[in-house]
C-alpha cells in the first residue's frame, strides 16, 4: 500500500493499518462482527512488522494480554464490538487504576444483550462514564469518516502514552464496514515523556513495581486524586469537534460519529429552504466539548440531539446548557439509522 495515494479501503482494516502505523506492535482480540476484519487483517501485518499478534480465547484474555504488553512499554492494541467490551471492562478499569497506555476500538452493535450486528451507539454511557468499577476515566474518540478514523488512530496512541491512559476509539459497524477513499500519512507524532515507569528489567537500577491493590490506609484515595488531577489536564488540553454552520444559527444539531455525519445532510437541506440550522460534532467524547456547546446555545433558539440510540449524550448536552435553551431528542435505537430526511423533518 503507497501511504501516499489516496486508496479505496475498508474502515476496520484502516484502524487496523493506521494502528500499525502508529507503531503498534501487540495486539490481542476475539472475533465477533462487525469489527472482525481488525483481527483479520492484524494476523497477517503484524507478523510483517515484527508485531506480535494473538487471538485470545476470551476478550477477557485478550485485555489481560494487553495490559501485560503495557507494562512492558510496547504500544498494544486491543479491539471488540459491544458486548464483547462489556467483558472487558474489568481489564478497562485495571488499565486506568495502573495507568497504564491502551487502545481499545470499539465498533458498536444494536444492543441491549447480543443485540444484532448493525451499527448503533448504545455504549456512550459505558464508554463516557465509566463501564467498569471504580472513579476513572478513558479518553474517548469518535471518527465520523474513514479519514478521520486513520488520523484519531494515530493520534489516539501518543494521547495514552502521554497521560498513561487507556484510550477508546467508540465508532460502529457502518463505518467498520463501508469503504471510502482515504491516505494513509503519519500524522506529526507528538512529544511522548519518556517510558521510565515500565517494567522491563532492574539491571544497572533499582527494581520498578505496578500495581491496583492498595492496601495502605489512604493510599488508594491519593492515587484517585492524583488521576482526577489528570484527568483535569486532559480536559483543558485535549477536546475536539467540527462546527458547521454554526455563524448564524439558530438551531443546532448536536451529533456525534456516523450521525453526526449524517446530520450534515439535514443542515443542507434546511439552508436549501432557508432554514439557519448548524451541526456541532463532539470528536472527543471525552472529554466532552461542554463549554463550545454552551457558548452556541446562546445564540441559539433550540438544540436538537439525535444518536442511534434512545438517548445517552443528549445527558451531557443537557448539562452542556442553562435551562433557558429547549433540547430536543431525536434517536433510532437497535441498529436503526437516521437520514437527513429524517432529521429534518423533526426539525421541521
Amino acid at each position: 500500500m503507497n501511504k501516499m495515494e489516496r486508496v479505496l479501503v475498508k474502515g476496520n482494516e484502516a484502524i487496523a493499518e493506521a494502528a500499525i502505523m502508529a507503531g503498534c506492535r501487540f495486539y490481542a482480540g476475539y472475533p465477533i462482527t462487525p469489527q472482525n476484519q481488525i483481527p483479520e487483517y492484524m494476523s497477517w501485518r503484524m507478523p510483517e512488522v515484527k508485531g506480535v499478534f494473538i487471538q485470545a480465547e476470551s476478550e477477557l484474555a485478550a485485555i489481560n494480554m494487553v495490559l501485560g504488553a503495557s507494562l512492558t512499554g510496547v504500544r498494544a492494541m486491543t479491539s471488540s464490538s459491544s458486548p464483547g467490551i462489556s467483558l472487558k471492562m474489568e481489564g478497562i478499569s485495571y488499565l486506568a487504576g495502573l495507568e497504564l497506555p491502551a487502545v481499545i476500538v470499539n465498533m458498536q452493535r444494536g444492543g441491549p444483550g447480543l443485540g444484532n450486528i448493525q451499527g448503533s451507539q448504545g455504549d456512550y454511557f459505558q464508554a463516557v462514564k465509566g463501564g467498569g468499577h471504580g472513579d476513572y476515566k478513558l479518553i474517548v474518540l469518535s471518527p465520523s469518516t474513514v479519514q478521520e478514523a486513520i488520523e484519531l488512530t494515530m493520534e489516539s496512541f501518543d494521547l495514552a502514552d502521554i497521560y498513561r491512559i487507556p484510550v477508546m476509539i467508540l465508532s460502529d459497524g457502518i463505518l467498520g464496514q463501508m469503504m471510502e477513499p482515504a491516505i494513509f500519512k503519519r500524522i506529526p507524532q507528538r512529544e511522548i515523556p519518556p517510558k521510565d515507569w515500565i517494567l522491563d528489567g532492574c539491571k544497572g537500577r533499582e527494581p520498578r513495581s505496578l500495581y491496583s491493590l492498595m492496601m495502605a490506609v489512604g493510599a488508594l484515595e491519593r492515587h484517585n486524586w492524583h488521576l482526577l488531577e489528570k484527568y483535569k489536564i486532559i480536559e483543558k488540553k485535549e477536546k475536539k469537534y467540527e462546527l458547521y454552520e454554526v455563524e448564524d444559527a439558530e438551531i443546532l444539531i448536536v451529533a456525534y460519529g456516523i450521525v453526526g455525519r449524517i446530520s450534515k445532510g439535514a443542515v443542507k437541506l434546511g439552508r436549501a429552504d432557508g432554514k439557519k440550522i448548524g451541526l456541532i460534532r463532539p470528536i472527543t467524547l471525552w472529554p466532552f466539548p461542554y463549554e463550545i456547546i454552551d457558548e452556541l446555545s446562546k445564540k441559539a433558539k433550540k438544540i436538537l440531539v439525535v444518536e442511534q440510540s434512545l438517548g445517552q449524550m443528549v445527558e451531557d448536552v443537557k448539562l452542556s446548557v442553562s435551562d433557558k435553551t429547549k433540547v430536543s431528542f431525536y434517536g433510532r435505537p437497535g441498529g436503526g439509522v437516521p437520514s437527513p430526511e429524517e432529521i429534518y423533518e423533526q426539525i421541521k
